[in-house]
């Protein structure tokens, strides 16, 4: 895959990652809705520090796994590779039906950067999904470590995209988000999305 292929194949994929609905968007909206927009992009920011915080962690990990062992490195693939088929099997056969912005237990005080970060940081998901995510998407022959930081970099921008618009169209994206026909073609496409990436981590070369 060329360096061209991979920023494109990655961006899109982000692009459909970051529009499912999640925490970071349950946490964007019900903020505000109920706190002003102010608060709910320092949230935003907050959950753009906290992928940082986990891209610091995976860039230094994977790139000395890499390096170290061809064994360990065929095993995370594996193990990757399972992870995202799960995933993509659970959302494909069991789509939420809902979703509703208001109902994720967010109290509605304190530092909202920190809720944010905090909310990405001690989520264990978020470091194995780029573990098992991130690594397809390296070109070969160039460094893990300045390419992990890359890709993250795009994530958090299309993220902070995201959370803009939902701020500034929250009641819109609220009302969208609580079809469940909408929720529904989310998960799915999401799915889908999570196998095709699974089969390819799987037949990839180091």
């Amino acid at each position: 895959m060329s360096i061209a292929d991979s920023l494109l194949a990655f961006s899109f994929a982000a692009l459909l990652l970051t529009l499912t609905p999640g925490l970071d968007t349950a946490l964007i909206l019900r903020t505000a809705c109920a706190e002003g927009g102010k608060k709910a992009f320092h949230a935003a920011l907050g959950i753009d520090f906290g992928c940082f915080i986990w891209g610091t962690l995976v860039a230094f990990g994977l790139g000395a796994l890499m390096a170290a062992s061809e064994l360990a490195y065929s095993m995370l693939k594996i193990c990757g590779a399972i992870y995202l088929c799960w995933l993509g099997l659970q959302l494909l056969m069991r789509p939420r039906s809902s979703f509703n912005p208001s109902d994720n237990g967010i109290s509605s005080s304190g530092n909202w950067f920190v809720k944010g970060m905090l909310g990405n940081v001690l989520n264990p998901k978020m470091g194995i999904f780029y573990v098992s995510f991130l690594p397809q998407f390296i070109p070969a022959g160039h460094s893990p470590l300045i390419w992990t930081f890359i890709l993250v970099s795009i994530h958090v921008a299309i993220g902070t995209i995201w959370s803009v618009t939902l701020i500034l169209s929250t009641h819109f994206a609220s009302a969208m988000l609580k079809k469940s026909h909408i929720v529904r073609i989310m998960d799915r496409a999401t799915g889908g999305l999570f196998i095709c990436f699974a089969a390819k981590l799987a037949l990839s070369s180091r």
